[in-house]
């Protein structure tokens, strides 16, 4: 009836001289989609970009053809129970009274394992609260030297979970740290430094200097965290050190050269030097 190619008549004329919107004229270009199928679109999306909000997966959603608006997308993903992820809970809380370290890592050559490793702290949202994950990793292979699941922050399970590792009878030449106060802390500054190892620290509010821990927790979130829903603290911390044993163990770096840590870290495999 409407001829969009039309040589003389606009979209608009013919609208007005058929008598009917030009809103109708395009709603036939829209693909129509029932609910469930919406739904697992808007899974799919929020899976693949955890971050974005209702308003981005609504944006997303349209370059798809969805006849959607932000009010329905909204509605949709409470009822599914998901929601953009974004940093809400902090967990670097400086103590200015302690000592700051220099940073020893700037465009330093790391060239084997024990060389350098890192830790840091992160949440995992549960039903009843926040526990936290708190790490060490071998810079040069990737590898989770050690880690531990807990209810808080306290100084005592980060000097914990060091012991730990040093008992294993290996131990980096330097090891680096946010400016936290648990890695300010007297108790975590002993542990380090009677095991002959130097501690270095971020610049102030330079996530970055501590770059191959956070991209630890990237892999940790997004290929399982927000994949499986946990009730209780003994199902997280059985299915967390499963996919952690599973990082270690089979998971293949590009980086690595498609490697596993646990091959770089035990010189079973090689990879070439690199500079931070």
């Amino acid at each position: 009836m409407i001829n969009e190619n039309h040589d003389r008549l606009s979209v608009r004329r013919q609208s007005a001289i058929l008598g009917i919107g030009r809103s109708s004229i395009y709603y036939s270009h829209i693909v129509p989609r029932d609910e469930s199928i919406l739904a697992n679109e808007i899974h799919d999306l929020w899976l693949k970009k955890p971050y974005c909000g209702y308003r981005k997966i609504t944006a997303e959603l349209r370059r798809k053809n969805y006849g959607v608006n932000h009010k329905r997308v909204l509605r949709m993903m409470r009822d599914m129970k998901i929601q953009a992820l974004y940093p809400k809970h902090r967990t670097t809380i400086c103590n200015p009274e302690n000592k700051i370290y220099p940073y020893l890592l700037k465009k330093m050559e790391v060239t084997m394992p024990d060389q350098i490793w890192e830790s840091d702290i992160t949440y995992i949202r549960m039903p009843g609260g926040f526990m936290y994950l708190i790490a060490l990793i071998d810079v040069y292979s990737r590898y989770c030297v050690e880690w531990i699941f807990v209810n808080s922050m306290e100084v005592a399970h980060c000097v914990e979970m060091l012991t730990n590792a040093f008992n294993r009878k290996r131990k980096p030449i330097i090891l680096n740290t946010d400016q936290g106060s648990q890695y300010t802390s007297e108790a975590w500054i002993k542990c380090v430094e009677s095991n002959d190892v130097k501690v270095s620290m971020d610049g102030k509010g330079r996530w970055a200097d501590n770059i191959y821990i956070e991209r630890f927790w990237r892999t940790v979130k997004h290929e399982h965290v927000l994949l499986h829903s946990f009730e209780t603290v003994k199902e997280a911390r059985q299915s967390i050190g499963q996919f952690i044993n599973t990082y270690n163990q089979e998971r293949l770096h590009q980086s690595l050269r498609y490697a596993t840590p646990a091959e770089v870290y035990g010189g079973l495999a090689t990879i070439k030097s690199f500079v931070i």
